[in-house]
């Protein structure tokens, strides 16, 4: 069966709309110049600068007594109280289901906020399966990461499975070099930006999730379309982990102290694991390969 894999936020979730929509709430309710919105979605850079970094910069602009733990929790229950996944995007999830597609969700970020995003907005039941970074141990662009999303969607990565897998995202270090590295298919959200990283690059394009989902849909019942691509061989996994690493303006070792757990959660409903239970869920899967030519120090993580 084929298997479609989605980033989280400003893929299937409008996630910078979120954090501005707070930004809002917030200078409104401490009486604060409402032109200063544009300053805090900027060093805010989509949700790529930790969370201690934005916070104490908010508290050293604005004379804040709060603790940064204050901050925190405001900032997490204002960011859930306005995350949605659009109605399109869920129709979109729908058409690919219903054309025989196995659907899964490969986050990179802290494992509660990222649960927590994918219980609210009813997520949960759309997909097959879901990894997040922290609680898996690996960052995309890793191909390791990929696998364990196949598996928890009940695909096992071996033998051709790269070849009818579809990654869709819109961070190009992390989603469309990780597909590239893993031999993946892509298609690239440009959410109005030129593609800008000269060391590889999507299969398609597309302006949205909808737009995306057809792409992908079409490709697969095009005349003589081919089922997928090969695995890159090492050198090529090492250039394009390079560029990456070297093209990113936005990447980000795991943020604000967030400890990994070894359990793994987000297996195939079913089976399925309540989103509050992170511990001794499954058994840990194996360290990643030596040779998958993801620099270690590459990841991307939004917080």
């Amino acid at each position: 069966m084929p298997l479609l894999l989605f980033d989280l936020d400003n893929t299937l979730l409008p996630r910078d709309a979120a954090f501005r929509a707070w930004a809002r709430d917030f200078l409104t309710e401490r009486g604060l110049p409402p032109d200063d919105l544009d300053w805090l979605v900027t060093i805010d850079g989509g949700g790529y600068v930790p969370r201690s970094t934005v916070l104490s910069a908010i508290q050293r602009r604005y004379g804040l007594d709060d603790s940064l733990d204050f901050l925190l929790a405001h900032f997490r229950r204002g960011i859930n109280s306005h995350i949605h996944c659009p109605s399109r995007n869920i129709d979109a999830l729908r058409v690919a289901r219903a054309a025989g597609w196995t659907l899964g969700i490969v986050s990179n970020g802290n494992t509660r906020p990222q649960l927590e995003k994918i219980r609210r907005t009813g997520l949960g039941p759309m997909v097959d399966g879901w990894v997040i970074s922290e609680e898996a141990e690996c960052v995309k662009p890793d191909p390791l990461i990929f696998e364990i999303a196949a598996q928890r969607c009940g695909i096992a990565p071996t033998g051709d499975w790269a070849s009818n897998t579809w990654m869709v995202g819109d961070h190009a270090p992390a989603d469309i070099a990780g597909a590239e590295l893993t031999g993946l298919r892509s298609v690239w959200l440009h959410h109005g930006r030129p593609w800008a990283e000269p060391g590889y690059r999507p299969t398609l394009k597309a302006a949205g999730l909808p737009e995306a989902v057809g792409q992908v849909l079409a490709a697969r019942s095009a005349p003589g379309a081919r089922p997928g691509i090969r695995a890159a061989g090492p050198g090529h996994r090492r250039a394009v982990g390079t560029a990456a690493m070297v093209g990113s303006r936005r990447l980000r070792g795991p943020a604000d102290g967030a400890a990994p757990a070894a359990a793994l959660s987000g297996a195939k409903p079913g089976a399925q694991a309540p989103l509050s239970a992170l511990d001794g869920l499954r058994a840990p899967v194996p360290g990643g390969r030596p040779d998958s030519g993801a620099p270690a120090a590459v990841a991307a993580v939004r917080v």
